[in-house]
């Protein structure tokens, strides 16, 4: 199926392996409950959803700070809900939920079985656009930290997918032929373009709902990846 003789498989992390939109619904429910903040969650959450891609996109392409990411998706969410709440309850609000959110360890479905059938017979490592101590947190408190060798984000890096330079240094650290590797991820602009413009081949994860695509392997579910690798 591949062109090549794979050896080492990269993942991303949020939305392909860790179940991020479970564990920050349940991240908002706790932090607003926990601050008084009377708004219909899934109301919240629809809006949310969509504002946040749009931040991190942003961010990807450095046109927002860290900072900024936290902030206005959040203020632009109440925005649009029509909510009242204060730039100061949004500052705490942005901190706690960075706070509480790698307390949560729900991961995709199949995800530990697909794990647990590729660690034997490849190296595993990931390369994420998170920041560090959250990603390294989310890892360990799911118990999937083990299963990887190297583990590359993008403030270690300095750039963040889809910069050749993650890939490169994640290539790097595992010394190995970016032809003898798959990425596997969610995004299509950040994981799989990305990686296959460094000349590693791909699984894209479409737990997005993206268009279909002919840009290699798509699946709609993590475990189809036994029949592949």
């Amino acid at each position: 199926m591949f062109e090549h003789r794979v050896t080492d498989v990269f993942f991303d992390l949020d939305h392909t392996l860790w179940d991020f939109e479970k564990n920050s619904a349940l991240t908002f429910q706790k932090i607003l409950t926990q601050n008084s903040v009377k708004v219909e969650l899934e109301a919240f959450l629809g809006v949310y959803a969509p504002i946040n891609l749009e931040y991190w996109k942003l961010y990807r392409e450095n046109r927002v700070t860290k900072d900024e990411l936290r902030f206005q998706r959040l203020r632009r969410t109440f925005d649009a809900i029509g909510a009242v709440v204060q730039d100061d309850l949004i500052h705490i609000l942005a901190h706690e939920y960075i706070e509480h959110l790698s307390t949560f360890t729900y991961l995709v479905p199949n995800a530990v079985e697909v794990l647990e059938y590729l660690s034997p017979k490849y190296r595993l490592h990931i390369i994420t656009n998170g920041f560090q101590v959250v990603q390294e947190k989310k890892m360990i408190g799911s118990n999937i930290h083990r299963y990887f060798e190297q583990i590359v984000n993008s403030e270690m890096a300095g750039v963040k997918k889809p910069h050749p330079y993650i890939f490169e240094l994640a290539l790097t650290k595992a010394n190995v032929d970016p032809k003898n590797t798959i990425m596997v991820g969610d995004s299509l602009e950040a994981d799989i373009l990305g990686a296959q413009a460094m000349g590693m081949q791909t699984i894209h994860f479409n737990s997005n709902g993206e268009p279909d695509h002919n840009h290699g392997i798509m699946i709609n579910n993590l475990g189809e990846i036994k029949s592949i690798l």
